[in-house]
Parts: C-alpha cells; structure tokens; sequence
C-alpha cells in the first residue's frame, strides 16, 4: 500500500497541482454543530437520498418544496404516524415521487429517528475511525440508508466521511486494499484500516483522503 504523500502525488499530478485537490470540498462540521442539526433535516436529508436514487436529481430539487409540504416538513413523530391511507394517497400525489417503497421508507426512516432522538449527537460522537460502523448503523437500523445512499447523507450533512465511489474502489483495489467493490464486513474492515492508516499519516479528514483517492485515479 503507498503512502498518503505517495497517492497524493499522483492525484497533484493528474490534476495540475495540489493545490487543486480540495477545491469545493467544505470542512467536516464539529460534532457539536451536528448535534444541533434538527432531527426533521435529517429526516429531510434521508428522503432526499432516496428519492434520488435512480433519477435526475434535478427533478427531486423541482419537487423539494411540495415534498417537504407533503410530508409535514419532515416532522419525525407526525410522519412516523402517517396512517396507511395517507400513505395510499400519497402514490396519487403529483408534489411527491409517487414511489410506493421509497414513501414507506421514508416513515420507516420517521420511526427510526423517533428511537434515537438527538440523532444529531449521535452521528457527531461516533469516531471517525469506526467509520463503517456508523455506515453498518445506518443500513441496519434505517431503511434504503445502505451503501452509498448512507456515505452521502453523512457527508451531505458534514460528518467527516468517506464515499466508496467507483474512483475510490479503484484506488483501494490497486492498492491491495479489497478486491472489488467491498460487500463484505471483513472489506469494510480492510477499507477502515486503510483510511486510518493514511489519516495517521496525513493528518487529513476522511472526506479529503477520499477526495485525493478519487481523484488519483
């Protein structure tokens, strides 16, 4: 496996300098600003990951203030008691993603929340070097937050992060690191000791490691 400085060479080079490596990448929020974040935005941010996954993103951002309507503004405990018949008439709706699965899973996502009130608290406390362990979290425990779906909303929200995107899989496979796309515990295992590894090295965030994997490649 190389070194950070190593990979980070690379990326330089392909991308002209590196000074440019982490241009547009926002810092990782402290754990107290993502404690503050209300649990109804982070509702609001799991819909949004799922309504967009498999359609044009711009297409959610033209529904977004109907779908926020529609959903009581992402109120956690009034969409966890959205009765069927809402749900019903939700598929027929034209402000939302007329989803059947994606709909229910967003009430899922509701009652998940409701279990761990402050979830802003929990996401800023967990150490980023049990990264996949709040990505095993999110998949088990909330509903369609598995995979990438879960590594945006986190990195959308500001939680230091990686995103296993095809670029990032590359980097990890042509350093010996998995074999292909991690599916298993024991890759996820082998991709955190990787990304610990480097941050000891660096100093950096798991958001700007993965950055310079990606763009390495």
């Amino acid at each position: 496996m190389r070194t950070f400085a190593e990979i980070t060479a690379i990326a330089a080079e392909r991308k002209g300098g590196a000074d440019r490596l982490l241009d547009g990448l926002a810092p990782p929020l402290t754990a107290d600003a993502l404690a503050a974040i209300p649990d109804d935005r982070w509702l609001a941010a799991m819909a949004r990951g799922i309504f967009q996954a498999g359609i044009s993103w711009k297409v959610v951002d033209a529904k977004w203030p109907g779908i926020e309507e529609a959903f009581h503004r992402f109120d956690p405990g009034r969409v966890q008691m959205m009765s069927e018949d809402e749900i019903e008439a939700l598929l027929s709706d034209t402000r939302v993603i007329r989803s059947g699965p994606k709909i229910i899973s967003i009430r899922e996502n509701a009652a998940f929340l409701c279990r761990n009130p402050g979830f802003g608290r929990r996401v800023g406390d967990w150490p980023a070097g049990d990264h996949v362990g709040l990505l095993a979290w999110l998949g088990a425990e909330g509903s369609r937050l598995g995979g990438t779906t879960g590594q945006y909303l986190l990195r959308h929200m500001g939680k230091d992060s990686f995103i296993l995107t095809q670029d990032v899989v590359a980097r990890l496979v042509a350093e010996g690191v998995i074999a292909g796309p991690p599916g298993s515990k024991k890759a996820m295992a082998a991709v955190q000791a990787a990304f610990n590894t480097w941050a000891a090295e660096s100093g950096q965030s798991l958001s700007a490691i993965s950055r310079i994997l990606a763009q390495s490649i």
